[in-house]
């Protein structure tokens, strides 16, 4: 049996990580809520100021998932952090470890770029995948909650004169 691969994502593999977010929104239920195009997702991941990275997870040549996370920054500590915006394997291929490469090799860029953590959200529901981070040492947070301001109110927000 061969194993899974991990790498850093190129700009050639846009459709796969194209079909990576589309098939992610399916199983979280929210694929009327991609917007993500393919010109997006060069400018943003591989244009000349990106904005995310991706790992791509290969077994046997094949792409089978991917992690797209960026950089934060925590104030308390005074240092970078990582932030895993979305981990997906593709159903046929769980079981191969994966899902626990990827999430290694972020550790380990973790590491190396010196942050002090790196982070994720999941959600509530989504039983397996709470199952399988308890299971690699993940803490829930809490006493925190995710606060979102987009649309119209993003707009709004936006049209407040400053200071």
């Amino acid at each position: 049996m061969s194993k899974v691969i991990i790498r850093d994502a190129q700009s050639t593999d846009i459709d796969a990580i194209g079909n990576f977010i589309l098939a992610l929104a399916e199983y979280e239920k929210l694929a009327h809520e991609v917007k993500a195009d393919r010109e997006a997702l060069a400018r943003y991941l591989f244009g000349p100021r990106p904005m995310a990275e991706v790992l791509i997870a290969e077994h046997d040549g094949t792409p089978i998932g991917f992690a797209l996370f960026f950089h934060n920054f925590s104030t308390f500590e005074g240092r970078p952090g990582l932030y895993l915006e979305d981990l997906f394997v593709l159903p046929e291929a769980r079981g191969l470890g994966a899902g626990k490469a990827l999430l290694a090799r972020l550790a380990q860029l973790a590491i190396a770029r010196d942050c002090a953590r790196l982070e994720w959200s999941v959600l509530d529901w989504n039983a397996p995948a709470i199952a399988f981070y308890r299971a690699i040492g993940a803490r829930p947070m809490d006493e925190w909650t995710v606060q979102r301001v987009d649309g119209e109110a993003l707009s709004a927000l936006a049209s407040h004169p400053a200071g």
